[in-house]
């Protein structure tokens, strides 16, 4: 026992000062993090993932509020139609700012007579219930003509109901648990102050297989999780037509498919992997749930399935391991929101 004290006491002495620069750290962590907002520190709200002002993005700078857009005036212009893109990283784009569907989609709609302005509010890894407090918390001030919001088959059907992880709580834990998830097989363009390259994979095949099949789910024929997750995300689509209408403003909602709803070779890896068959699958089932049901509750919907399933046959729509638009997808969005959902004549 005698032999043990020195041990112990080291021991004691080693604890108390890792406690202390633990904590030591996670003062400093939570300080850097109030006057330099990072994605790395986990932020329960809209702004974890959004761009910090004026940041590079490729050949491009974000504006002051972080959005991938140009500056924009809080004061419409006389005689402008001004419309809020909100949405997640598909809105935000992983393509140049010049190749967004957002950005070519107002190019398009100023061709003819009149003025539409497009404010691209989109922020990565957002969803449903972050659309609604971005539009009330900012986008009400701006005065917009319309809502346009895209909605991700992907993950925006997802609903977080589980208790705050350390990493939740922690910012120490979180800048680990960020580490963690950084080396799990990234690689490809991820600097976006770089050229971009749209032929680059931005993921390994198999982190972009899994992730694939981890959001599978919601077309798996009769799942409990995804009867659950519709009605939720519908709620928060209900709450921006309330607000919206209250203020006479119209909202649209853009369903825009997962990549292996219209890659057949990818579609037929998840159904393998997961020793699956087929028929265990109904992959456009979300699209007609959520559709029909965006419909009884007069909110114009504008379902991008067809066009895309129809195109993906010839061409590559999505970045190589990636689920995102690449730049073709990009503009087939564009063209077919410009047609079908304005009533602009095509090229």
């Amino acid at each position: 026992m005698t032999k043990l004290k020195p041990v112990l006491k080291v021991l004691r002495q080693a604890f108390v000062i890792l406690l202390i620069t633990l904590v030591l750290t996670e003062i400093v962590f939570r300080c850097y993090n109030y006057f330099h907002p990072s994605f790395i520190f986990y932020d329960a709200s809209y702004n974890r993932f959004r761009g910090k002002p004026n940041a590079p993005d490729y050949d491009f700078q974000l504006n002051s509020k972080g959005f991938k857009d140009v500056e924009f005036s809080p004061q419409k212009a006389a005689g402008t139609y001004r419309i809020l893109g909100l949405g997640d990283s598909f809105a935000y784009g992983v393509v140049p700012y010049q190749n967004t569907y957002l950005t070519l989609l107002e190019e398009r709609l100023n061709h003819g007579s009149g003025k539409t302005e497009i404010i691209n509010m989109g922020i990565p890894s957002t969803g449903p219930r972050d659309y609604v407090a971005l539009l009330v918390n900012e986008g009400l001030d701006l005065k917009p003509d319309m809502v346009l919001v895209s909605f991700f088959n992907g993950n925006d059907f997802s609903v977080d109901r589980s208790r705050l992880l350390i990493y939740q709580r922690s910012y120490v834990a979180s800048f680990l648990y960020y580490l963690f998830v950084a080396s799990r097989g990234l690689k490809g363009q991820t600097i976006r102050g770089g050229p971009y390259l749209d032929n680059a994979p931005s993921l390994s095949d198999d982190v972009f297989l899994a992730m694939e099949i981890d959001r599978s789910y919601i077309f798996k024929k009769h799942d409990p999780v995804f009867a659950n997750n519709l009605p939720e995300a519908l709620r928060y689509l209900i709450e921006m037509k309330k607000i919206c209408d209250e203020r006479q403003i119209k909202l649209a909602v853009l369903l825009i498919p997962d990549q292996e709803q219209v890659d057949s070779q990818l579609q037929a890896k998840v159904v393998q992997r997961q020793n699956a068959s087929p028929s265990d699958f109904d992959f456009t089932a979300p699209n007609r749930l959520l559709s029909a049901a965006l419909k009884q509750q007069n909110i114009e919907v504008l379902d991008l399935y067809d066009a895309f399933s129809l195109a993906a046959a010839s061409t590559a729509l999505y970045k190589p391991n990636d689920s995102h638009w690449n730049i073709a997808g990009n503009k087939l969005a564009a063209e077919t929101i410009a047609t079908d959902l304005f009533h602009v004549s095509p090229h």
